[in-house]
């Protein structure tokens, strides 16, 4: 019975449905933006305790959007990462920590060399209790003293999250160098290195 929900979900999913949360005692879900989908991967990938990151797109009006739509604006969609994991492992405390190291939350226009509303970073909270934990992390960042600036990130309740094209899956895998070189090239590590220290 696992294994047909399994490959029904993923079927769906392939179709542009909506992939809806699918927690249960041992699997919790998060959704996060942080600009260029393809790079917010990694970071979750290596963490033990998630079991899967899926790119895809969340906070717009349009029911399964395609890249190029989204691209194109209007759609009010973000370029996300609903990331799966077990919250006996890992906490969402953690999750945060990671996302808000691998984002610039002083930029509302995009994040790094991607520009436009669909690369803004933001937090898209499944429960109240994501969005307490969220937004006391935000205001953690304000009142350390770190930046001069105000965090530009949003927090906003989840909506539909539809998954991206295959190709776009596990994109720096696939596609190793030309990851590496989209990645630098977009001034990512730098600013990251400059905003966080490490």
């Amino acid at each position: 019975m696992k294994t047909l929900l399994t490959a029904l979900f993923l079927t769906l999913a392939a179709l542009g449905t909506p992939v809806q949360a699918q927690e249960s005692d041992n699997t919790a879900e998060a959704i996060f933006a942080g600009g260029c989908f393809w790079c917010m991967e990694p970071p979750f990938d290596e963490l033990e305790g998630v079991k899967e990151t899926i790119a895809g797109f969340s906070g717009g009006h349009v029911a399964s959007p395609s890249y190029e739509q989204v691209v194109s604006g209007g759609t009010g969609h973000r370029e996300s990462m609903k990331v799966i994991y077990d919250p006996e492992v890992i906490g969402y405390e953690k999750l945060l920590e990671v996302f808000w190291r691998n984002i610039d939350p002083l930029d509302e226009g995009g994040q790094f060399c991607d520009r436009g509303d669909h690369y803004r970073a933001g937090v898209f909270a499944m429960n109240d209790r994501q969005m307490e934990l969220a937004l006391a992390s935000r205001k953690a960042i304000n009142e350390s003293g770190r930046f001069d600036q105000t965090v530009e990130t949003e927090i906003l309740e989840a909506e539909n999250f539809y998954r991206a094209e295959e190709y776009h899956q596990d994109y720096y895998k696939k596609n190793p160098i030309r990851y590496r070189l989209y990645s630098h090239g977009c001034g990512r590590y730098s600013r990251l290195e400059e905003l966080w220290g490490e």
